[in-house]
């Protein structure tokens, strides 16, 4: 069950990661450049989780058992503004160059907010922490080689609706882990 778990945070965020190399892949890149976007965007993954875990543990001891309820339903937050946020970028273009320097360090932040929701709420959700992160990573890698790979046969159609389906999984993970804990036995 925890692997399944953690198989579901990781696809919920290498869906995300998935939209976005979709529109650089758009453009085409050489082998190289894909190994570099898929190093950069799995380490702020994991990076922006880890952060997550910090500030989790820190409010899971300022709230004790409330803090789970609360990473849960910031999950949830995450899922709801991800969609409306795929719903506005289908209607603007992106002129920023993703694949490299600036442009790439700010694709890999942005790609990596929901990671931060999910690093928060990771520690209660009853999943070995150093196992969640390899799985994520790993997800993450194999998620921007294949949006970089199908990227231009793809194309914006499914850049957009991959970053929506992402929003509605991870609002959806943070609703069914609020009933597994508020329902089910430790």
């Amino acid at each position: 069950m925890n692997f399944l778990k953690i198989l579901v945070v990781a696809l919920s965020l290498g869906l995300d990661v998935f939209a976005v190399s979709v529109g650089v892949g758009m453009r085409g890149a050489a082998r190289a450049v894909k190994i570099r976007i898929g190093i950069a965007f799995a380490s702020a993954e994991v990076i922006m989780n880890l952060a997550g875990v910090g500030l989790g543990k820190v409010a899971g001891e300022l709230l004790g058992s409330v803090a789970g309820y609360i990473g849960f339903a910031a999950l949830i937050g995450l899922g709801g503004y991800m969609i409306i946020e795929a719903v506005r970028e289908s209607e603007r273009k992106r002129p920023l160059d993703m694949s490299r320097g600036w442009g790439l360090v700010v694709a890999s932040l942005s790609i990596s907010l929901d990671s931060l929701g999910i690093g928060f709420s990771i520690l209660y959700i009853g999943v070995p922490l150093v196992l969640s992160l390899g799985v994520i990573f790993v997800v993450s890698i194999c998620s921007t080689a294949l949006g970089l790979t199908l990227g231009r046969v793809v194309g914006r159609r499914a850049e957009e609706s991959a970053e929506l389906w992402a929003g509605i999984v991870l609002a959806l993970t943070g609703i069914a882990f609020i009933l597994a804990k508020a329902f089910l036995p430790a």
